[in-house]
């Protein structure tokens, strides 16, 4: 006799766990599916898990961070059936949760890599050693675009995590499952909690939030419009936070996604202390 098939019901990812939106409310997505509304304390909720998680995170080594990146494309890898579907099935999909796969592993390879390209040893004058290092910036907020619904947020997911930030994410509003999805591989992938959240609703209610949440160190605006860019840049300069502007983000993959989610911070060191 076949077992029935029970469809998942789709949750938020926060602080590690699978939750409703703590208001209750839903949402209808394809005319049949309900999924969860996240409300501005579940925004903050996010945030407040991720601010306390991204220390730790940050002081693990980098080549600690790329193997749980590693785990977490190994996570995708085994379950890729389930993201067939609410990508759209077909080579599409394939092709999309493919590119998925290489954005996790190639920011797995770079997180070891990332002081040696972004720092320097500088010439001063003086018996001085002068040295610049990026550091993590914090939390990062991300807002993926509507469509493609889980590439862009792999990739922005993956640059933040793989130099030490924590993340919390909106996804697509049209089409969130399979940003929701992932939350599974998340878990699954030892990523620890807090250090990246998924949160799905009207962005309409969570940009403004987003913006100008002051536990909130940079904003990646890749999947604004520019009417949402430029209403997030108005709400963050309160908080004079970094408001990343809309990318597309089918270019080539490169160090770079993961740098401008760091500071740079220079030491400077007598010789011969």
């Amino acid at each position: 006799m076949t077992p029935p098939s029970v469809a998942k019901t789709p949750k938020l990812y926060l602080d590690g766990a699978f939750s409703r939106s703590e208001s209750g409310r839903v949402y209808e997505v394809a005319g049949m599916i309900n999924v969860p509304r996240a409300s501005r304390k579940d925004l903050r909720d996010a945030v407040a898990a991720a601010r306390r998680a991204q220390p730790a995170w940050g002081a693990r080594t980098a080549y600690n961070r790329g193997q749980v990146l590693y785990r977490i494309a190994e996570m995708m890898e085994t379950g890729r059936g389930q993201f067939a579907s609410p990508l759209g099935g077909g080579r599409a999909a394939a092709r999309q949760l493919d590119r998925c796969l290489d954005s996790l592993v190639f920011f797995a390879g770079a997180a070891d890599k990332l002081v040696q390209l972004g720092g320097s040893v500088n010439s001063v004058a003086g018996p001085y050693f002068n040295f610049t290092v990026p550091e993590p910036i914090g939390v990062v907020a991300l807002v993926a675009p509507q469509k493609p619904a889980l590439l862009p947020l792999v990739t922005g997911l993956a640059a933040a995590v793989c130099s030490g930030n924590a993340l919390v994410a909106v996804v697509s509003e049209i089409d969130p499952l399979p940003g929701l999805l992932l939350g599974e591989s998340l878990q699954n992938g030892d990523l620890p909690p807090g250090v990246a959240a998924l949160l799905s609703g009207f962005r309409s209610e969570l940009l403004p939030w987003v913006g100008s949440h002051r536990d909130v160190d940079l904003v990646d605006a890749c999947g604004c419009t520019s009417d949402e860019w430029t209403e997030l840049a108005r709400a963050a300069a309160d908080s004079v936070k970094r408001v990343l502007p809309p990318t597309p983000r089918s270019s080539p993959l490169t160090p770079e996604l993961a740098l401008r989610c760091m500071e740079l911070k220079t030491v400077w060191h007598p010789v011969g202390v």
